[in-house]
């Protein structure tokens, strides 16, 4: 199992050159995790395609539900303590902090190309590129 951020389900999700990344980061771990909070961020992203007219609704609603089809290992909600920790252990946000503190709940590791939390918390973030070499 593995927790992944928004960007990673985005990357997999929507057009774009990580898709073949994602498909491969899919074959090695399959099971796929993250907070709750990912639903916000992820309509938040298609509210943009909505806006600028590259997405109709009916599209967005598909992007979403295969996002959510990817967190086989399901959405978890995450302990205020443990987030406010790694909030104080960092510079990341707390949104941000949210992944990392699922991914150390979880005992795993968080995908992400947030190079913030790839230099805050090395033992529990890895970039898709180093999952995958």
């Amino acid at each position: 199992m593995i927790v992944v951020d928004t960007n990673i389900l985005a990357y997999h999700c929507l057009p774009g050159s990580r898709n073949a990344d994602t498909e491969r980061l899919l074959q090695f771990d399959p099971e796929w995790a993250a907070p709750v909070l990912w639903r916000s961020e992820f309509r938040n992203l298609l509210c943009g395609y909505l806006r600028r007219g590259e997405m109709e609704l009916d599209k967005a609603r598909e992007v979403i539900a295969d996002a959510a089809e990817s967190l086989k290992a399901g959405e978890h909600t995450v302990s205020d303590h443990a987030v406010m920790k790694l909030v104080t252990q960092s510079r990341c946000t707390a949104y941000d902090c949210e992944f990392a503190a699922l991914a150390a709940a979880l005992g795993t590791v968080l995908v992400t190309e947030d190079k913030a939390l790839l230099t805050a918390f090395p033992k529990l973030c890895r970039s898709l590129d180093q999952m995958l070499s």
